[in-house]
């Protein structure tokens, strides 16, 4: 894979468990694993971006 496609497959990623915390919050139970997910996921889009950049 490719580093834009895998950068697309992040925010997939991302978008998918942004949905998954709105209905984690609403039920009452802790969203702390999926928020670390979240962040975990969120710097892996910045080093693919700056791996895109430099290869640019």
């Amino acid at each position: 894979m490719d580093l834009k496609q895998h950068l697309e497959s992040l925010k997939y990623d991302y978008v998918r468990i942004q949905g998954d915390l709105e209905k984690i919050e609403s039920t009452g139970h802790s969203p702390q694993k999926m928020l670390e997910k979240l962040e975990s996921i969120e710097q892996e889009i910045k080093e693919t971006k700056e791996k895109i950049k430099k290869g640019s």
